[in-house]
């Protein structure tokens, strides 16, 4: 049972819901990765890549409210459990313990480069049906390209 009719078509409806739900199971568990990441980070640049981690953490959370209510908005249910963006995500996992800085960085490169190189499929694939998801896309796909170049840069 749908609460919220949407004013997409549902060949569209199913389009972007997809997206979206994609999209927010990507970030939380981008920001599950960059927060245990965060937690056990050691080496010489510690606090440079502690800080740094946060920053990712926070931009992760804020775009998936935004995608979560995006799609509570066009009447499709988000799902964000913890089962769901285990059996979904596409982002390697994080070896157990303490993790060296370089380590941490390279992680986070692979698993920024994984999640952006998904938003731009669903950026390319929400162009036709909606060009308002397609937007809020782009938007945090930039937010995630800076914090992949800041990381990248690091390990220079």
């Amino acid at each position: 049972m749908s609460v919220v009719k949407s004013t997409l078509s549902e060949g569209d409806l199913k389009v972007v819901g997809a997206a979206l739900q994609g999209a927010l199971v990507d970030l939380v568990d981008l920001s599950l990765v960059a927060k245990q990441v965060h937690w056990n980070v050691v080496g010489p640049r510690f606090r440079s890549v502690h800080l740094q981690l946060d920053d990712v953490v926070a931009t992760a959370r804020q775009h998936s409210d935004t995608v979560a209510e995006r799609a509570s908005a066009v009447g499709v249910n988000p799902d964000g459990r913890a089962g769901t963006v285990a059996k979904e995500t596409a982002i390697a996992s994080v070896p157990e313990g303490w993790i060296k800085d370089t380590d941490a960085v390279k992680i986070l490169v692979d698993g920024l480069g994984v999640v952006i190189g998904r938003m731009r499929e669903r950026i390319e694939a929400t162009d036709e049906p909606d060009p308002v998801t397609q937007d809020l896309l782009i938007a945090l796909t930039a937010e995630l390209e800076k914090h992949a170049w800041m990381f990248q840069a690091e390990s220079a």
